[in-house]
């Protein structure tokens, strides 16, 4: 499912940048410092942020990814990064409008993401009586239970639709919009649906938010900014590429 997601992302984004004329060479670059970014900053925001005792009993474990612990948080942050160190060699192309663009490609591999967790019965939704709640073999347990993976997947699927929609009439759509409200639909459903999870690691049981939640809450915010247009008034240097190229 990260496979379809980067495929199809890279699909949109080759489709945008010719659009704008850019070159689609540098999509290649694009493509390797996301990939190494979603996952390097997945797999270290999950130790980081749920399990960070194994960087004293264990710190090789980082390393096996095989064994599962990847973090959206994590993985978001690592995107923004890639991002970042992508632009450094490409000036041309400003920060906010790299983002603007990859924000259909982001949206809609999180909502594959969600649904390779449920294949894996990853990421438990609470005990259920709802009509459609689901009961997961692999618990053993035979309780019903909210699919929380599916209701994630479908607010991002949703908001990659909405976010292309947007994209194809975006004249007139300040830059920044895009990726604001990707940030905000995502990480405000994510501290919604949260409630019909499971916790992740004992640890949140005593927290009136567990810990996807507390981590949401500044993603909200960035987005909020993003799309009130404070944040680019703020950090005018994030968008200086773009105005130098407008100015040509």
């Amino acid at each position: 499912m990260f496979a379809i997601g980067f495929m199809v992302g890279y699909g949109v984004t080759n489709k945008i940048f010719v659009k704008e004329g850019r070159s689609t060479a540098d999509l290649s670059s694009l493509l390797t410092h996301i990939m190494i970014g979603t996952i390097a900053g997945a797999r270290l925001g999950h130790i980081l942020f749920y399990t960070p005792e194994v960087l004293i009993n264990d710190p090789l474990q980082i390393f096996r990814l095989w064994e599962g612990g990847l973090a959206s948080h994590g993985g978001t942050i690592g995107v923004l990064l890639a991002v970042w160190f992508y632009k450094r060699k490409h000036p041309d192309q400003s920060y906010i409008w790299l983002a603007d663009t990859l924000s259909i490609g982001v949206a809609f591999t999180a909502g594959c993401i969600r649904i390779g967790n449920f294949f894996n019965s990853e990421i438990l939704g609470r005990p259920s009586d709802l009509p459609w709640a689901i009961i997961f073999a692999e618990t053993k347990d035979n309780i019903p239970r909210h699919p929380s993976m599916l209701y994630e997947s479908l607010s991002y699927l949703t908001l990659a639709v909405v976010l292309y929609q947007l994209y194809r009439k975006k004249r007139g759509i300040p830059s920044g919009q895009l990726v604001g409200l990707m940030l905000t639909w995502i990480f405000t459903s994510r501290i919604l649906i949260e409630f019909t999870k499971e916790n992740q690691v004992p640890f949140e049981n005593s927290m009136a938010l567990n810990m996807g939640q507390l981590l949401s809450i500044p993603f909200v915010i960035i987005g909020v900014l993003l799309i009130s247009q404070h944040f680019q008034r703020w950090f005018p240097m994030l968008n200086l590429a773009q105005k130098q190229k407008d100015a040509v």
